[in-house]
C-alpha cells in the first residue's frame, strides 16, 4: 500500500509530482490534439490549412515558400456531416476530424471568403465535383490531368467566380535552391524553374479572405 500511497512527506511529495506530470502528459496527448474539434465553428467553403507530417515533399513546399502550410483543402457537408475535400492521393473528402488530427500537432489555419464574395460559395462547393477521383499531382503543374491541393481550391474557385484567389509563381521565383537534389528526384528530370504554380501559402494571401480561426501556429 505504501507503494501506492506513501506515508512519508516526502514520498508524498515526489507521488503527487508524478501525478501532475501524468495529468500534464495526458492533456498535451489526448486533449490539446483535440481542442480544434469543438473550438472551431465551420461553415461550406471555409478554405483549412495544415502543415502535413514531414516527408521529401512536404519539406520542399515548405521550404521553397518559408511557410508552415503544406496542405489545404475545403471544408463542405457531406451527409449532414463535416468534411474536407481534399487533394491528397486523389481528390476526396475526409471527415475533419481525421483531417485535423492528420496535421502536425493538429494545427489549423481557416480562411473564409469574405462577405463581397459570399455569393459563390454554393457554386464554389459544388465546382468541386468536376475534379472528384483526380489522382494528386506530385509535379505541381496547373493543367487539369493531375490536381494538387491548392489548385483544387484555386480552380474550383475561378470556375464560378472568374476571380484567382492568391498569386501564381513560378517554381524560379521561389526559394528552390536549398531544395534542388530533392526535386530532381520528383521531378527525374532537371528542376523546372518556369512552371508556374499555386502554393498553400500564396492561395492564404489572397485579398478574397480572411482568417477566421487559428490553432497551433
Amino acid at each position: 500500500m505504501d507503494i501506492l500511497f506513501p506515508k512519508s512527506k516526502g514520498g508524498k511529495i515526489r507521488f503527487f509530482i508524478i501525478i501532475g506530470f501524468g495529468i500534464i502528459t495526458a492533456f498535451y496527448v489526448l486533449l490539446f490534439p483535440a481542442y480544434p474539434l469543438w473550438s472551431y465553428s465551420p461553415q461550406e467553403g471555409d478554405i483549412v490549412f495544415q502543415s502535413l507530417p514531414k516527408c521529401i515533399l512536404v519539406n520542399i513546399i515548405e521550404g521553397v515558400t518559408h511557410s508552415p502550410f503544406s496542405h489545404c483543402g475545403v471544408v463542405i457537408k457531406e451527409n449532414d456531416k463535416w468534411v474536407v475535400n481534399e487533394a491528397i492521393g486523389d481528390v476526396h473528402s475526409t471527415p475533419l476530424y481525421l483531417w485535423i488530427l492528420r496535421g502536425r500537432s493538429s494545427a489549423i489555419e481557416v480562411f473564409r471568403v469574405k462577405k463581397s464574395y459570399s455569393k459563390f460559395i454554393p457554386d464554389f462547393v459544388n465546382a468541386l465535383n468536376k475534379y472528384q477521383g483526380r489522382l494528386y499531382d506530385i509535379n505541381y503543374k496547373m493543367d487539369d490531368e493531375n490536381i494538387y491541393c491548392s489548385e483544387l481550391v484555386f480552380k474550383a474557385f475561378k470556375d464560378v467566380s472568374k476571380i484567382e484567389l492568391g498569386k501564381l509563381y513560378s517554381l524560379g521565383e521561389l526559394d528552390w535552391k536549398p531544395y534542388k537534389n530533392d526535386l530532381e528526384m520528383v521531378e527525374a528530370g532537371p528542376v523546372p524553374t518556369n512552371r508556374i504554380m499555386i502554393t498553400p501559402k500564396h492561395l492564404s494571401e489572397a485579398e478574397e479572405l480572411e482568417k477566421v480561426y487559428s490553432f497551433g501556429y
